[in-house]
């Protein structure tokens, strides 16, 4: 028999799934302002970070290669997103946002006001408490 999850767990969970739903509508709602998918609006997010090779990309967002192969070829023929040699490994492609795609990624990112609005009125030790809080439940101690 299954342990019974005592009712502050439950209203915690509830809680949790609330935040992600709205954050996901908010997310996909600001990505078609910028007549992107949610998942163009991840990867190019990703790619403003850093390039990466579409391996990485697609175990970040735990999908399929394929997957991404057809993302970074919609968001490279809007000149969002290109691929270039890996300077490591010539063999490896690298896709990387373009200059305009790091600007709607800063765009897209400054349009999230669902997170910025409530976290803003938490004490920044309050937002520490909760960071290390959702960190140690991601079983992710480390920094970054």
């Amino acid at each position: 028999m299954a342990p019974r999850t005592d009712a502050l767990t439950r209203e915690v969970v509830d809680l949790i799934a609330t935040v992600v739903a709205r954050y996901h509508e908010e997310y996909e709602e600001a990505a078609a302002r910028h007549s992107l998918t949610g998942a163009q609006a991840k990867v190019l997010a990703l790619l403003a970070g850093e390039p990466q090779p579409m391996r990485r990309i697609a175990q970040q967002l735990r999908c399929e290669p394929s997957n991404v192969t057809g993302i970074v070829d919609r968001l490279e023929s809007r000149g969002l997103a290109e691929r270039r040699p890996d300077p490591d490994d010539r063999r490896v492609k690298l896709a990387a946002a373009t200059a305009e795609g790091t600007a709607t990624a800063e765009r897209l990112r400054e349009s999230l006001n669902f997170a910025r609005e409530p976290l803003a009125g938490l004490s920044a030790q309050e937002r520490t408490v909760l960071r290390d809080l959702l960190r140690r439940m991601l079983g992710d101690d480390a920094t970054g």
